[in-house]
């Protein structure tokens, strides 16, 4: 069977259940929002899922998946981060999508 750019066989679909919704990071002008939510993809186990949906959440963009103890570190490496580094030696990053 072919597989497709994805490397997925052509007759292999992604599934995904969104289980909650925890928050938008940044809204596009076009609607579709970055957002945190935790997935289930292809009936696995919930996730810690960050990435581009459009309104409906019918169609997405790449993302990353975090199992809940990435999370945790994440949350506390950025918290770290934040609260330690004054705000003069903070890199500032503006403008949209990269």
């Amino acid at each position: 069977m072919a597989n497709n750019q994805n490397g997925k066989k052509n007759n292999d679909e992604v599934t995904f259940e969104l289980r909650e919704h925890i928050g938008v990071l940044e809204e596009r002008n076009d609607g579709w929002k970055k957002e945190v939510n935790i997935v289930a993809w292809n009936g696995g186990a919930p996730k810690i899922d960050i990435r581009d949906w459009d309104p409906a959440h019918e169609r997405m963009g790449r993302g990353i998946t975090l199992f809940e103890e990435t999370a945790e570190k994440l949350a506390e490496t950025l918290t770290k981060r934040y609260s330690e580094l004054p705000a003069s030696q903070r890199v500032v990053v503006t403008g949209g999508q990269a």
